[in-house]
């Protein structure tokens, strides 16, 4: 860690596989107290048995638990990584269940933890709030948009907080990765085929390369704010998700 930043306790959020679980190793490389939070105790004992993490089992919507059981640690890292794309359809064929999933774990637990972890950064001059978005927030995409509205009202969000936060050194950073190797998609493509509609003979980025970029966002000197990046595959353009196969 650098010398100019005196952070030592992480949570990270969907923290049981993808983005989250790379986070949380890559944090713990980095010598930081991080705490795990997830759904699957399992995967969460499993990740602490190897990373030496401490696991908080809850889900994300459950805002009040979620907040009381960090209610005692001093937070100096948030990364809002827990995320669905529970369905993809045409809005007018969605199921309304779907509406409130994604907008509930997408942008309003967000918010909820932040809420909760955020007057402690305040008051000690020294945070970090990370989010992690999407390019289906920053551009349309077919059969996305109940997704897509979630992660845009997430990324207006940390714009807002940054204007909110001015002069207090917590910083806001928003990645937004493309197309990520991670069980995202794997409900809301039918028949399991998400492997095979999305990831044999592409080359998409992988949950490591997203913690890498958090990390180094993190490590750069307090003055220093990474406010929003992009990390697309090479084979990807942003707008309408097209990506080509990679053929040597």
């Amino acid at each position: 860690m650098s010398d100019a930043i005196a952070y030592r306790t992480a949570v990270v959020t969907g923290a049981t596989s993808g983005i989250g679980r790379a986070t949380v190793l890559r944090l713990r490389q980095m010598e930081l107290d991080v705490y795990a939070v997830g759904r699957n105790a399992p995967a969460l004992e499993e990740l602490a048995s190897s990373s030496g993490a401490k696991i908080v089992i809850a889900d994300v919507r459950d805002t009040a638990a979620l907040a009381a059981s960090l209610e005692d640690i001093e937070v100096d890292i948030l990364v809002n990584n827990a995320g669905i794309l529970s369905t993809r359809a045409a809005f007018h064929e969605i199921d309304p269940t779907e509406i409130d999933a994604m907008i509930d774990i997408n942008l309003k637990a967000p918010m909820h933890l932040t809420r909760a972890v955020l007057p402690g950064m305040v008051a000690r001059k020294r945070g970090h709030l990370i989010f992690i978005g999407s390019t289906g927030g920053q551009a349309a995409y077919p059969s996305m948009s109940v997704y897509g509205a979630s992660k845009a009202g997430l990324s207006l969000f940390c714009d807002n907080l940054r204007c909110d936060l001015l002069g207090t050194s917590v910083r806001v950073t928003e990645v937004v990765p493309g197309r990520v190797q991670t069980g995202l998609y794997r409900t809301a493509i039918a028949g399991n085929q998400a492997q095979a509609v999305l990831y044999d003979g592409y080359r998409p980025i992988q949950p490591e390369h997203i913690a890498t970029v958090i990390a180094n966002a993190i490590e750069l000197p307090v003055f220093v704010d990474v406010a929003r990046v992009e990390v697309l595959p090479t084979d990807q353009a942003a707008g309408g998700g097209q990506m080509v196969k990679f053929e040597q």
